[in-house]
């Protein structure tokens, strides 16, 4: 992570860590920024806060609009609202019980209680996670099964198919081909690879049927800043939905021979 990408991290950690006073929290970083794969203006910042006493009222609502409210470590590159997770309780993630939970999403944020935490985010946390505030809990979480992947992999399937028909002039449009990419892999490996790292082997194995699309969508990855100026890569990602569905397929097939 460069700089002032870690201050940041760093700054968000202590202002949650303030606001759970006598609760004793454990805050994690995960996903994207611990995998070298962070990609500003498109990539989330993944935090898992599991606390060992339940979040009271109060500091549920002191923590849901933190993201909004905190200061930027620098306003020239805002990165607080990239902070996407979940705050409970360990056992209550354990057991899948219902907790006080305060959830940060792309759509926005809310007080609820329950949490989805799935079996390829509690693998990228328990193999490159970083713990960046109090005591490891990590060895009372079990290593997710290769059934619990593929399920994973399964279930983002059916939102492709229901959700990726059409498609707007957006970074995320083109991100279903490296989501469906990284399916493959899970599917192959029982490994959780980042967007990039998945794209980029699912062209040397040939998987994709659209090779010199997908290379143009990790082209625009890597350099994510100029896609908004970039008309061609704005009208890529508004007519890459047959694409994304011709790649579906692929999954699909694999699925059904996955073991």
């Amino acid at each position: 992570m460069d700089t002032t990408l870690c201050r940041a991290v760093d700054a968000m950690a202590r202002a949650i860590a303030d606001r759970l006073t006598g609760c004793t929290p454990s805050i994690y970083l995960f996903g994207s920024c611990t995998m070298d794969d962070y990609r500003p203006g498109w990539s989330d910042i993944d935090i898992l806060v599991l606390t060992q006493q339940r979040i009271r009222p109060d500091q549920a609502d002191a923590l849901l609009m933190l993201r909004q409210t905190l200061p930027e470590v620098n306003p020239a590159q805002p990165r607080n609202r990239s902070f996407e997770g979940g705050m409970l309780t360990l056992d209550a993630l354990l057991h899948q019980t219902p907790d006080t939970v305060v959830y940060w999403g792309t759509s926005g944020q809310r007080i609820t209680d329950r949490y989805a935490f799935d079996a390829c985010c509690l693998w990228t946390l328990l193999h490159h996670g970083v713990l960046l505030r109090g005591p490891e809990v990590r060895d009372r979480m079990p290593e997710p099964t290769r059934a619990a992947l593929n399920d994973v992999v399964r279930r983002h399937l059916r939102t492709v198919r229901e959700h990726a028909g059409e498609t707007g002039r957006s970074l995320y449009s083109l991100g279903w081909m490296l989501d469906l990419s990284r399916g493959l892999y899970t599917l192959r490996t029982g490994q959780v690879a980042t967007k990039t790292a998945a794209g980029e082997w699912a062209l040397r194995e040939g998987l994709c049927p659209d090779p010199e699309l997908l290379r143009r969508v990790l082209a625009i990855r890597r350099s994510p800043a100029a896609f908004p100026q970039d008309e061609a890569a704005l009208q890529l990602a508004e007519t890459i939905a047959p694409a994304v569905l011709r790649y579906a397929d692929v999954l699909e097939a694999a699925l059904m021979t996955a073991p």
